[in-house]
């Protein structure tokens, strides 16, 4: 089978699943059970509204586990059929900010890419994270300057809890006749560790508007 799970469908495969162990270990109503998985049924169809029948036939085996050992295995069987991010080459990520003479990138080679929705990265040094996202089949990169919280916020990428830090974007649009010290800024809190937000993002809606309205 041609994968076809993005890593933030998988994750809410994932937790989908999850609830279900809990629920089949926690709950004896089997009118309960049954409801939870009908729920589970209806949110993963509808994370895959272009799913052929051979995809659908897989994703609806999820939602008639019962045990730990069956949703490990489950999910290990999707994990085949994730398709990975593609981050292009460093030429490539290079050119996404071309007015950072010494960009730091980080270890791609190192990651697993099926992981991530997009690829992100911290220079402290700069105070600055950066975001490279697959955007209207290319890709767009996105810097910004982060203010740390050093505490526990709503993430607005992924929606978790999370450690964040206010990340500020500016706008590459410009009005016509704008002054030279125009600018538009646009600020969002966002997970200090990108792997963390990759791990729990289930949605890319407000990710890609971000990123739409900075590169736009």
């Amino acid at each position: 089978m041609q994968p076809f799970i993005r890593n933030h469908q998988y994750n809410l495969i994932k937790k989908q699943i999850e609830l279900l162990q809990r629920t089949c270990a926690t709950v004896a109503d089997p009118k309960i059970v049954a409801s939870v998985r009908s729920n589970i049924q209806c949110k993963i169809a509808e994370a895959f509204p272009d799913a052929d029948a051979a995809a659908r036939e897989m994703l609806n085996r999820g939602s008639e586990l019962s045990t730990a050992n069956e949703c490990q295995q489950y999910l290990a069987a999707l994990d085949t059929v994730r398709i990975p991010f593609e981050p292009g080459t460093e030429q490539q990520l290079k050119k996404l900010f071309p007015k950072i003479k010494k960009l730091k990138l980080p270890e791609i080679a190192a990651m697993n890419m099926r992981d991530l929705s997009y690829l992100g990265w911290t220079d402290i040094a700069a105070n600055k994270q950066f975001i490279v996202y697959g955007l209207d089949d290319r890709l767009a990169g996105v810097e910004g300057r982060i203010t740390p919280t050093n505490k526990k916020g709503a993430c607005f990428a992924c929606n978790r809890q999370t450690e964040v830090a206010l990340f500020t974007a500016i706008a590459k649009s410009r009005p016509a006749h704008a002054s030279p010290d125009y600018y538009k800024a646009f600020g969002q809190y966002m997970c200090i560790d990108s792997a963390v937000c990759n791990q729990n993002i289930t949605d890319l809606t407000a990710l890609e508007q971000f990123v739409r309205q900075i590169v736009k």
